[in-house]
């Protein structure tokens, strides 16, 4: 009963954006832990503390009115990402709702808390208490009108109007500083207990004509609501993180990693689901593939694979850049190519009727045969009546398991074992090898690839005439289908495609060693020689090694000795002048040479405001190590003037980047002139090839 009512709680959501301190709250420390809660203990130690005890809790605010979750709420965003960091940790996330948001950071203090995760604004007088993580995000506080109300742009707009503001809150603050000495503005306060859908409920009943409150929850309230609009802004962009205790120096450094590599990693290309001209709009191409030996992986930090480097030819032929999105299972490629996560599946894909109910196929671009494989001491069956009695272990969604089927259908009794759909055909010959499997069915050009390194399993019989593998598009996708085959009619047994063919499915020597160097398998000795390097500054400097390799793989190629047309050395293609200035010189030792670009990182970091969100410094920084910051600066400047959003890299100050390169815009710019493409490209590929170093290595 007890998890229940939690349950129960927990499920009745709200968005409080604003910041509410309630003094009172604060002095009575009352009512901040649920009753019977499982976490009611008091502990104030670090990390190492918690992990003793097993539990990481979560202080969040108590949600006072019943919704249905929904995408891209802070509280929810923010809740779930403090829980996987508990996992990760190796601890049971427990959340500790609280009453009042007054309340969150006394929890905390007291010890009634490990980690505040409540969408809460850094401020002056939180810091003194509280130490924080870097920015998940940022707000700033905004009014909010009814739709059909005034249209006010300004403050003077709002004489002779009311504005409802929480007490105890930063809004009140705000509003106190903004509103109160303002001739002819009413403050309306209203109760610090009340969500942001009550306060806009109170707007649009009539109860006040204008309402203070979070840019980044209006956001999300403006995808189901549209009642009520945002009208301008009246604070400052301000920071939103978590908080821990100021004694907690290790939970905190642990903390800032994990948010940095969930802000890197996370998407940024929202569901698409047009033909053609919205892939050259956009200009990215999303490719839904597997990570295996036939399609797609990492060796030695580079990321190759016979369909990652058709797709590649594929997108740079229609001018765009390529994004491989890599689901957790095989079935689940069609359902994420018809919900709009990717434009097409390139995975050695078999046509069968049901898949063709779903999705569109290209012409056919490879042939292979079905084969049973088994153990190497086992004979070759003479037919398929021969499987009777033995079972099968195959994917239930492959086109295996009909092939299975169809045999079961013609009266032959053999037994089908259904193994996870996570699994690869490749893991799933190693437990045929190992013995803990009987059988398995592999296409042909699989089976040959791993008879390259591996003796201990063997074909056994082919079954039936070739089929085909086709890219798969979805059906509402003419033009996209069009091209696809257009390219296949090119590119189909031509040069480059036997090139890739050779060097993935029948060089024995290159297939052995790409086999050893891979990451997924843990079998290669990690990413690049410089691993242990990367790892050693990255802890240094509170990097992502992964992020410092994919910025050194971009650089370098993890080629020690380059030298670049201005003279930049070194894996990390550092300036002799700069490296100098940081006092690590000359660059002909890795370790200096590596040492002197994350250090240069470092400084750069802090080039940008600390209110930016963790992945926005990091795209900034990236784009200043490769065009200086006085680039990147412009380019934030011209992205206010343009309407674009300063503090967003993507797609806002990125475009800013290219105009730079016309002479209308860099000759009004401070810097001038910068080949805006360079940076432009370098961010997103050392972006693309550090999220590929994150899912490859943690799988």
């Amino acid at each position: 009963m007890r998890f229940f009512l939690l349950f129960l709680l927990m499920s009745q959501a709200v968005l409080l954006g604003c910041s509410q301190d309630s003094p009172s709250s604060r002095q009575s420390g009352e009512g901040v832990i649920l009753p019977g809660a499982k976490s009611s203990y008091v502990e104030k130690g670090d990390i190492k503390a918690l992990k003793k005890r097993g539990q990481l809790r979560i202080v969040v605010h108590q949600y006072a009115d019943n919704y249905l979750p929904r995408a891209g709420y802070p509280l929810d965003l923010e809740r779930e990402m403090a829980q996987r960091f508990a996992r990760e940790q190796g601890m049971e996330p427990v959340l500790v709702p609280v009453t009042s948001y007054g309340d969150l950071l006394t929890a905390l203090l007291e010890g009634k808390g490990d980690v505040v995760a409540a969408n809460l604004t850094v401020t002056e007088s939180r810091s003194e208490r509280a130490a924080f993580t870097l920015s998940i995000d940022q707000t700033r506080e905004v009014i909010v009108g009814q739709a059909s109300g005034p249209r006010v742009k300004e403050v003077a707009g709002l004489k002779g109007h009311s504005v409802g503001v929480m007490r105890g809150t930063s809004f009140w603050e705000l509003a106190q500083e903004r509103l109160a000495d303002q001739e002819g503005v009413e403050i309306v306060p209203l109760e610090s207990t009340l969500t942001s859908d009550d306060v806009l409920d109170g707007l649009v009943n009539g109860q006040y004509d204008f309402a203070l409150q979070d840019s980044n929850v209006m956001e999300i309230v403006r995808t189901y609501r549209d009642d009520v609009q945002t009208r301008f802004a009246l604070g400052e962009r301000r920071p939103l993180a978590w908080a821990v205790r100021p004694d907690n120096p290790d939970l905190l450094v642990a903390l800032n990693r994990f948010l940095t590599r969930e802000r890197l990693t996370r998407s940024d290309v929202d569901d698409h689901t047009e033909d053609l001209q919205g892939i050259l709009e956009r200009k990215v191409l999303r490719v839904i593939t597997r990570n295996n030996a036939a399609t797609y992986y990492l060796y030695r930090g580079k990321l190759v694979g016979f369909e990652y480097e058709l797709a590649k030819r594929f997108a740079d032929s229609l001018g765009v850049r390529l994004q491989m999105v890599v689901p957790d299972s095989h079935d689940e490629m069609i359902p994420m190519l018809r919900e709009g996560k990717g434009d097409l599946v390139a995975a050695f894909m078999t046509r069968t009727d049901d898949r063709a109910e779903e999705v569109a196929f290209s012409r056919p671009y490879h042939y292979a045969t079905e084969t049973v494989v088994g153990q190497a001491r086992e004979t070759e069956l003479e037919s398929a009546e021969a499987l009777a009695g033995r079972t099968l272990h195959l994917r239930r969604s492959s086109s295996y398991w009909d092939t299975a089927e169809a045999l079961r259908k013609k009266g032959i009794d053999v037994e089908l074992e259904a193994v996870p759909d996570t699994m690869e055909t490749e893991q799933i010959i190693d437990r045929v090898a190992d013995g803990d499997f009987d059988l398995t069915i592999a296409d042909s050009h699989i089976l040959r690839s791993e008879l390259t390194w591996r003796d201990d399993v063997t074909g056994l019989l082919s079954l039936g005439e070739p089929i085909s593998h086709s890219w798969a598009v979805r059906q509402n996708n003419p033009r996209l289908l069009e091209a696809i085959n257009s390219f296949w009619n090119k590119e189909y047994r031509g040069l480059h495609y036997n090139i890739f063919y050779k060097r993935y499915f029948e060089d024995h020597s290159r297939i052995k060693a790409h086999r050893e160097g891979r990451v997924d398998l843990g079998e290669g000795k990690g990413l690049s020689r410089w691993d242990d390097l990367a790892k050693a500054y990255g802890e240094q400097y509170d990097f992502d090694w992964r992020l410092i390799l994919a910025q050194m793989y971009q650089e370098s190629e993890f080629d020690p000795d380059a030298v670049s047309w201005v003279g930049a050395e070194g894996l990390m293609q550092v300036m002799p002048r700069t490296a100098k200035e940081l006092g690590l010189y000359p660059m002909d030792n890795p370790k200096i040479s590596v040492h002197a670009g994350v250090k240069y990182m470092e400084w750069l970091r802090y080039r940008f405001p600390e209110r930016l969100p963790v992945e926005q410094q990091m795209w900034f920084s990236l784009a200043a190590y490769n065009a200086g910051v006085g680039h990147v600066r412009d380019a934030r400047r011209l992205a206010d003037q343009k309407g674009w959003d300063p503090d967003q890299w993507f797609n806002h100050v990125e475009r800013a980047m290219l105009l730079l390169s016309q002479k209308k815009y860099y000759q009004h710019a401070r810097f001038g002139f910068v080949r805006g493409q360079e940076p432009v490209n370098y961010v997103r590929h050392i972006r693309d090839r550090y999220r590929a170093y994150v899912r490859l290595t943690e799988e």
